[in-house]
């Protein structure tokens, strides 16, 4: 009943109110199943291989011993890896990472498809050091994910890290034009604990970094790890033979220097490979 007029009224009907509440709990609960299932589904998992696993079983750390882990998050910086690291010396692949979103259907159920997936290898004469080609496209809600159960999988005791990332150059800011700048061209970060000095100019202000590079990078700052990104601005977001050798520079890092082969035909051999799938790739309808 009004007390004033004008006073506008709600009507009240139980068996409407009780019917509303129902389904509102239904439609709830509903809600957070789907919920839970896409984010079982895009869960990251590591994986490792029996002897890895079995030996982490075993050890009183549960975690993969490693003085070094070299990361190549992009197909320029996994190719550069490739000719100029794996195609050198023995190596053997330990591990993987799989995972789902949007734009990378690789899952822990399938067999991991050739370039858009994370693969880890160790030379079986250094089995300290570790390399993770990383060529898939991670999910925002997926990054600190990644790096949690990566790292978090790798005893951090004398543990460095080192990323190779790849990056438009139209990210890049800076108050001269980007045309007078030769690319592509490097530019170092690194966290406070790591004390060598990176071997390219340190990334100017404000730029910013994002993505998987980034999500690694915050997650040795904040656990003490020593750990520098080496990010490469280029004009190409394809695989690119010029663009690969940008990160020449890098074979000066202590982490990089004891397992890179540096100006060998086999290198270049493999370089122009990689260029030439990729373009055969790219001219394919799917």
């Amino acid at each position: 009943m009004a007390t004033f007029y004008g006073e506008v009224v709600s009507a009240y009907s139980r068996a409407v109110e009780d019917g509303e509440d129902d389904s509102e709990e239904e439609e709830n609960e509903e809600d957070r199943e789907i919920r839970n299932e896409i984010q079982k589904k895009r869960e990251v998992h590591v994986h490792w291989n029996p002897e890895i696993t079995n030996s982490l079983d075993t050890s009183s750390a549960k975690a993969f011993q490693c003085s070094d882990l070299i990361l190549a998050a992009g197909p320029n910086a996994a190719g550069f890896l490739s000719a100029f690291v794996l195609s050198s010396g023995s190596w053997e692949t330990v591990g993987s990472v799989t995972l789902w979103n949007e734009r990378c259907k690789t899952t822990a159920n399938q067999q991991l498809p050739a370039g858009s997936s994370c693969v880890f290898h160790r030379p079986t004469n250094k089995p300290d050091v570790l390399i993770c080609q990383c060529t898939c496209h991670v999910a925002e809600d997926q990054l600190f994910q990644w790096a949690e159960k990566v790292l978090g999988s790798i005893q951090k005791t004398g543990l460095t890290v080192t990323v190779l990332s790849d990056c438009s150059v139209a990210e890049y800011k800076t108050p001269d034009s980007v045309s007078t700048i030769p690319v592509p061209f490097l530019r170092a970060l690194k966290t406070r604990h790591y004390k060598e000095a990176p071997h390219c100019p340190l990334l100017e202000q404000p730029n910013v970094i994002t993505g998987l590079p980034a999500a690694v990078l915050s997650h040795c700052q904040v656990f003490g790890i020593p750990a520098v990104l080496y990010q490469c601005y280029s004009d190409v977001v394809k695989p690119d033979s010029v663009t690969m050798e940008a990160y020449k520079p890098t074979v000066s890092c202590r982490s990089l220097s004891s397992v890179m082969k540096l100006d060998s035909s086999e290198s270049v051999d493999i370089l122009k490979k990689l260029v030439r799938v990729n373009e055969a790739q790219s001219n394919l309808y799917t």
